[in-house]
């Protein structure tokens, strides 16, 4: 009798013995998988942007620079450029115009983002050119570094990294994140990336796929170009909010293959995985900004005429979120949440 129990209780051990080893193994293997998965994504992730890479000639860093920043301690600031390089319309990567502008301020202290939207017709100083025309022209005649300069120039805030991306970019990307969430504010009848007429919207809350975003950041006919601003601004968020979530890691592959050759950027890889810790507890805070301004035709030709006083005041701005004392051109500068900058936050809301 005592034997049989004796049997039993080794039977019973030997099982459980058994399951906790397949459990571990189990466990191991996810754990290899996963790791492997990360190395292949970090892999690709390093090719791509190796490939995209681009530094441009003559501009190590910004005039408004003392010396070259650091993302992974300084603050930083990055100029989205959104061309239409599109071989229907005859203007391919060299000549096109600028169809979206975005500068962005990252904070590293406290992991906050300030956006600001520049009307692609702002009347503005263009050095490339040696005089005031639509900012969109500063690309169409000398390219990224020429739209650089002419941001730099008209708001004196120093542009740290750019990154140049085509609509065939914006679309896979928004795509391979399984589209993105955004309000539509009217009945949308759009042509798509293809100049077809396939794209129809109807207002409110919309789950969008890449086709059908790129519609609605690109819209202009029933409001203005500030509006579009303000579109492309919260698409970007969504696109930032959905990469930031759990459930997108697993796309990350699609992510950086959507990128390609669409994208062109001065950042090497190592610094672009710096940006990954604005990320670490979700979604960041994001504040929009608008430059304020009034329409001109006095020309015959239509322009955007920038308020003087709006873009003094976005300028401080941007610049105290940088913690950069424009007197010395410094790093830093204790003033980053001022009175004037929760004003200008307000009225960009």
């Amino acid at each position: 009798m005592k034997n049989r129990t004796n049997y039993k209780s080794k039977k019973r051990s030997s099982k459980s013995s058994l399951i906790i080893k397949v459990s571990l193994l189990l466990v191991a293997s996810l754990v290899i998988c996963v790791t492997a998965y990360a190395v292949y994504i970090t892999k690709q992730a390093e090719h791509a942007v190796n490939s995209a890479h681009e530094e441009l000639e003559g501009r190590e860093v910004s005039s408004l620079r003392e010396e070259k920043v650091k993302p992974v301690k300084d603050n930083v600031s990055i100029l989205f450029v959104g061309v239409d390089d599109s071989e229907n319309r005859g203007q391919g990567s060299e000549n096109s115009r600028s169809d979206a502008l975005i500068l962005a301020t990252l904070n590293n202290k406290t992991k906050t983002i300030k956006m600001l939207s520049i009307p692609r017709d702002s009347y503005v100083y263009i050095p490339n050119l040696g005089y005031e025309d639509k900012i969109t022209h500063a690309h169409a005649n000398g390219g990224t570094l020429s739209t650089i300069e002419t941001v730099e120039g008209f708001l004196d805030v120093p542009i740290d990294y750019y990154v140049r991306m085509n609509f065939n970019a914006f679309i896979d990307v928004v795509d391979a994140l399984g589209g993105i969430e955004a309000e539509v504010p009217y009945a949308l009848h759009e042509k798509d990336e293809f100049d077809r007429n396939a794209i129809n919207l109807q207002p409110g809350l919309q789950h969008l796929n890449g086709s059908e975003a790129l519609a609605l950041a690109r819209t202009r006919k029933q409001d203005s170009d500030i509006e579009r601003g303000k579109r492309q601004q919260e698409i970007l968020t969504a696109i930032i909010s959905k990469a930031s979530s759990v459930e997108s890691i697993a796309k990350y592959d699609d992510v950086i293959k959507a990128l390609g050759d669409n994208m062109k950027t001065n950042m090497t890889f190592s610094e672009m995985k710096s940006f990954l810790s604005y990320l670490t507890q979700g979604m960041p805070r994001i504040d929009s900004l608008t430059l304020e301004g009034s329409d001109d035709m006095s020309t015959g030709v239509y322009y955007y005429k920038l308020n003087q006083e709006s873009v003094d005041e976005i300028s401080e701005t941007l610049n105290n979120h940088l913690e950069r004392d424009k007197t010395s051109t410094s790093l830093t500068n204790n003033n980053t949440d001022n009175d004037k900058d929760n004003a200008v936050n307000k009225d960009a809301q």
